[in-house]
């Protein structure tokens, strides 16, 4: 497999650039990271990370959101945002002869936003929406419940949007002032992707940000311990009963996270997998059935989501269970071991084939493991993982006392105590 070339450029004020050229398409991707989300907020700033996202895109100190939108728009280019738990990215993906573009409107958003009240109560009507949506959205809803119950009274547990209490309490002055102390260099990640050139992008990224400062040092992060909750919320208006349950995982940069992707595949990650095939296809309780590996800095999950009738509650969650119980107790057979393997490496490969995928990957692979994974290295790690690391990792997380559970619905009649959760 032939790798394309990264390269990095760390400036003198802890800024870091990397890109990655690649000269067989046309199109080019760039983001500005801020290694920063919702888990660095206190509880009363809970959503000024994604408010400030919103805010970025409302006007420069020389453009209007309108002018932004205009430029984007006439070269036939794209540009968003988005927030997680532990950083916001903002980027444009243009064409190869509009990269000089893309970057003039990526710093300048970054660089010189206006925080005008105006604008400011407009988007705070627009993300008491967006909070609105997700209370609409049974199935993002029951995971933020499944994050309060397992991260109890942790920056983790909180929803990144906010809440209503929260977003209505952020003032201008504090959202600018979380701006100020946030975006600094040493917080900052440059990424690109596609057909451009590394030199002419230090220059002009250089040119923008060199005379930035860092001010004070980030906060050091609090690792989350997770607790075996039950979370039961009724809503009569629910058709289907909304189930997450889950475990510990581990940490993006762990050394197990290959064994454990490999059996979350097997597990739920695949139309194929245990999970689909037992409660979807062959007992035909649920429409959408799936497990998920979710990675953090210094902590992770593993979880589970079903959507079935409320008669039918507790036997999907007796079913979940006893695939816990099965993964834990008996090796993974070879030919599903290679199935599972086979469809992480062609899944990897397949999602990388983007500049936008790549100019992504970039940012991860330096914020989590501070260098850059070639695709072989990768690969050959999933070929590596056998069926006693997966059986391994399995008996690691499916210990008594761990499991958590949120059900969303109508819950009157679904009788299960943290208890009921064993392996």
């Amino acid at each position: 497999m032939v790798e394309v070339e990264v390269q990095r450029h760390a400036f003198p004020n802890g800024l870091v650039l990397l890109s990655e050229r690649m000269p067989h398409i046309r199109s080019a991707a760039l983001g500005v990271w801020m290694r920063r989300g919702s888990r660095h907020e206190t509880a009363e700033q809970n959503g000024i990370c994604h408010f400030i996202e919103h805010l970025l895109f409302k006007g420069t100190e020389s453009r209007t959101a309108q002018d932004i939108a205009l430029i984007i728009d006439s070269v036939g280019g794209h540009m968003d945002a988005f927030t997680t738990k532990e950083y916001t990215c903002f980027y444009f993906r243009v064409l190869d002869e509009h990269v000089d573009i893309a970057v003039d409107l990526l710093t300048d958003i970054v660089r010189h936003p206006r925080f005008v009240p105006a604008e400011i109560e407009k988007e705070r009507k627009v993300i008491f929406e967006e909070i609105k949506m997700v209370e609409d959205t049974p199935d993002e809803l029951v995971y933020d419940m499944f994050s309060e119950a397992f991260y109890r009274k942790h920056p983790l547990g909180r929803p990144i949007q906010g809440t209503i209490e929260t977003v209505t309490g952020m003032q201008p002055e504090a959202l600018s002032r979380f701006f100020r102390d946030a975006y600094q260099p040493g917080n900052l990640l440059i990424t690109a992707a596609g057909n451009l050139e590394h030199d002419r992008l230090v220059a002009a990224m250089g040119k923008a940000f060199e005379e930035m400062s860092n001010g004070r040092p980030g906060d050091t992060l609090s690792p989350p311990a997770s607790h075996a909750d039950v979370l039961m919320r009724e809503k009569r208006e629910l058709g289907q009963l909304h189930l997450c349950l889950g475990v510990p995982g581990v940490p993006t940069n762990d050394a197990r996270r290959h064994a454990l992707y490999v059996m979350n595949t097997v597990l739920g990650g695949t139309m194929s997998s245990r999970l689909f095939q037992n409660i979807r296809e062959q007992r035909g309780l649920a429409y959408s059935v799936f497990s998920s590996a979710n990675s953090f800095a210094d902590a992770g999950h593993l979880m589970v989501y079903a959507a079935t009738s409320p008669a039918s509650g507790r036997e999907v969650t007796e079913l979940v269970l006893q695939e816990f119980r099965r993964i834990k107790a008996d090796p993974v057979e070879p030919a599903e071991l290679q199935l599972a393997r086979d469809h992480l490496k062609g899944n990897l490969m397949l999602s990388l084939e983007s500049s936008s995928s790549r100019m992504s990957n970039l940012a991860r692979q330096e914020m989590y493991f501070g260098r850059q994974t070639s695709m072989d290295e990768v690969l050959a790690s999933i070929d590596r993982v056998t069926a006693e690391d997966v059986q391994r990792i399995a008996r690691e997380l499916f210990e008594g006392g761990k499991c958590a559970m949120a059900a969303l619905g109508q819950t009157t009649g679904l009788h299960i105590e943290q208890t009921d959760l064993v392996f």
